[in-house]
């Protein structure tokens, strides 16, 4: 009896480049307008699938104390116990379990994403990735840019502010985006 050896699917391993990649929020501030805010520090990998970009799998950790609004004081307090508590809970995890395809050139990926302590199921919807290509110091790159829409609630983020006028200081949704460029391993 012979056995037929099947090919094993190509896959490639590609980090994130930190100088090139950024994760960002925004949520409502008095219910007028939104603030955003960025975490200067990411780091993950990407395994791909070179052959069917749906069994690849990315992961993306993200230092809670890079956060940065352009505001010292807030940022002091949204490193405090009342919102992220980054000595208890010093990153924010990504891990994705699912990808599919939903048009060209745009994926949506599912995965856990872990904020302050909580896990909780997220769909990324995202552009890309780009085609790899060549940077003049020969390191091969690829991009993608994904964004999904999370309850603060849900991770346990509960503090607020009621307004005088109604509403609160705060809104519960929050947009997260992860502008990314892989390097290839």
């Amino acid at each position: 009896m012979s056995t037929v050896a099947t090919p094993k699917a190509a896959t490639s391993t590609w980090n994130i480049d930190p100088v090139h990649s950024v994760a960002e929020f925004k949520v409502k501030h008095m219910m007028i307008s939104n603030v955003k805010g960025q975490f200067t520090t990411i780091r993950g990998t990407l395994t791909l699938d070179e052959s069917d970009i749906t069994k690849s799998q990315v992961e993306a950790d993200i230092d809670a104390a890079s956060i940065t609004t352009r505001d010292p004081q807030r940022d002091t307090h949204l490193k405090s116990a009342d919102f992220l508590d980054v000595e208890k809970f010093p990153t924010l995890v990504f891990k994705s379990t699912g990808i599919a395809r939903t048009g060209e050139g745009e994926l949506a990926v599912r995965g856990d994403l872990t904020i302050h302590g909580v896990t909780r199921n997220v769909v990324f919807t995202v552009e890309g990735p780009t085609a790899p290509g060549k940077d003049p110091w020969g390191n091969t790159r690829l991009g993608a840019s994904g964004t999904t829409k999370i309850s603060r609630k849900d991770f346990d983020l509960v503090y607020n502010a009621p307004l005088e006028t109604g509403g609160f200081l705060i809104g519960d949704e929050v947009t997260l985006t992860l502008d990314v460029q892989f390097v290839k391993a």
